[in-house]
C-alpha cells in the first residue's frame, strides 16, 4: 500500500511503545495481532480461555518473533464472562483489541446460550473493566452478519436488515453497547465489521471451521470439499493482514468524526464459492506440485446452510476516508500466502 496512514502508525509504535490487551489472543486473528505488536516492540497482555484458541498458535508466534520479543508478552488464562478476569487483564493497559468471541453462525443456532454468554455478557464485562481502568481506546471485532437479509450491495454501515442468527444478534448488541458506553461514559470505542477473514493459523478442523481453512485441509488430505448450495453464493473474503492494519489504524485515528464509529473491514470485492474453490486448488497446486490430484479434484454440493445470506460485499469507503484503510492483499494474493502455510503444516492438519 502507499505510505501514509498505516506507515505513520507503524513508525509511531516503534518510537513510542505502548501497553496492549488482546482478548482471544490464542485465536487466529488474536495471534496475528500479537505477532505484529511484538515485532513492533510493544508490551502485550493476552487473555484467552482456550475454548476456540490454541496454545500452538502462541507457540508459532513465539518461534516467529524470538525470545527477546516474547518476554514482552504476558498471558492470562481466563474468561471474558468473568468480570474479575477482565479487570485483571486491563490493569495497566493503554489499548484494548477485543477479539474474543464464540464465532460461527451454525454454532450460534445450535447453542445460542453459549454464544450470548461469550459475545454479549463477555463484551459488556470487557467494556466495564476497560472503563474502570480508564483505557485510552477500545477497538472491538464486529461482523458482517449484522447486515442480515439486507440485499443491497455493497453493504454500507448505516443500512442493515433483519438479523438471521443468534450470532448476528450478539454482534449487533455489541455495537449498541459500544455506542452507549461512548455516549454515557465518554469512552473512545471503535467497531470493525469483519467480512470473512482468512489466513495462516486459521483452524481447518472441527464442526465450525470456516470454508477456506476447511478446504485447504480437505484438499491436502484428498477429502471432498462440500459447497453449500449451488456455489454461486458470494462473500467478501479478506486476508488477515488487512485486519491487522485496520485494528492499528483504528487505535490511533484522530480525524474528526472517526472515533465512536463502526467500519466495514474487507477487501471490497465478491468471490463466489465456486471461484473460491478453484483459486484454493490452484494456489495449493503451485506449492504442492507433488499432489497430482489437485489438478482435477472436484467439489461436491450439499444443501444451503440455515442462517446464511446469499451475497455479501463490503463498501469500504468509510474506512478508507476516516481511518486511512487500504487493503494490502487481494483474495488471490492472500490465498497464495495461506497456501504456503497450510502446505508446510499439512502433517498437523
Amino acid at each position: 500500500m502507499s505510505a501514509a496512514p498505516y506507515k505513520q502508525v507503524l513508525s509511531k509504535l516503534w518510537a513510542e511503545p505502548k501497553v496492549w490487551l488482546i482478548t482471544g489472543v490464542a485465536g487466529f486473528i488474536g495471534s496475528h495481532l500479537l505477532e505484529t505488536l511484538l515485532r513492533l516492540g510493544q508490551r502485550v497482555v493476552g487473555l484467552d480461555n482456550f475454548s476456540t484458541g490454541y496454545a500452538h498458535n502462541l507457540e508459532d508466534v513465539h518461534v516467529s518473533v524470538g525470545e527477546a520479543a516474547w518476554k514482552r508478552f504476558n498471558l492470562i488464562e481466563g474468561d471474558i464472562s468473568n468480570l474479575e478476569n477482565c479487570a485483571a487483564a486491563v490493569n495497566g493497559v493503554e489499548y484494548v483489541l477485543h477479539q474474543a468471541a464464540l464465532g460461527s453462525v451454525p454454532r450460534s443456532i445450535s447453542n445460542p446460550v453459549a454464544t450470548n454468554r461469550a459475545n454479549i455478557e463477555g463484551f459488556l464485562n470487557m467494556l466495564v473493566a476497560a472503563r474502570e481502568a480508564k483505557v485510552m481506546r477500545f477497538i472491538y471485532a464486529s461482523s458482517s452478519s449484522t447486515y442480515g437479509d439486507h440485499s443491497e450491495l455493497p453493504k454500507v454501515e448505516d443500512r442493515i436488515g433483519h438479523l438471521l442468527s443468534p450470532y448476528a444478534v450478539t454482534k449487533y448488541a455489541n455495537e449498541l453497547y459500544a455506542e452507549v458506553f461512548a455516549r454515557t461514559y465518554g469512552m473512545t470505542v471503535i467497531g470493525l465489521r469483519y467480512f470473512n477473514v482468512f489466513g495462516e493459523r486459521q483452524d481447518p478442523n472441527g464442526a465450525y471451521a470456516a470454508v477456506i481453512p476447511r478446504w485447504f485441509g480437505n484438499l491436502l488430505r484428498r477429502e471432498n470439499c462440500v459447497i453449500n448450495g449451488d456455489g454461486e453464493t458470494s462473500r467478501d473474503f479478506s486476508y488477515i493482514e488487512n485486519i491487522v492494519q485496520a485494528n492499528l489504524l483504528a487505535t490511533f485515528v484522530s480525524g474528526e468524526g472517526a472515533a465512536g464509529e463502526v467500519y466495514n473491514i474487507a477487501g471490497g470485492t465478491r468471490t463466489t464459492l465456486n471461484k473460491l474453490y478453484v483459486l484454493i486448488r490452484n494456489s495449493l497446486s503451485q506449492v504442492r506440485p507433488d499432489l497430482p490430484h489437485l489438478s482435477d479434484f472436484e467439489p461436491v454440493h450439499g444443501p444451503f446452510r440455515p442462517g446464511d445470506v446469499r451475497h455479501s460485499q463490503a463498501d469500504i469507503r468509510k474506512a478508507a476516508r476516516l481511518l486511512g484503510y487500504k487493503p494490502t492483499h487481494s483474495v488471490e494474493q492472500g490465498l497464495d500466502e495461506a497456501a504456503s502455510w497450510y502446505a508446510t503444516h499439512a502433517s498437523d492438519l
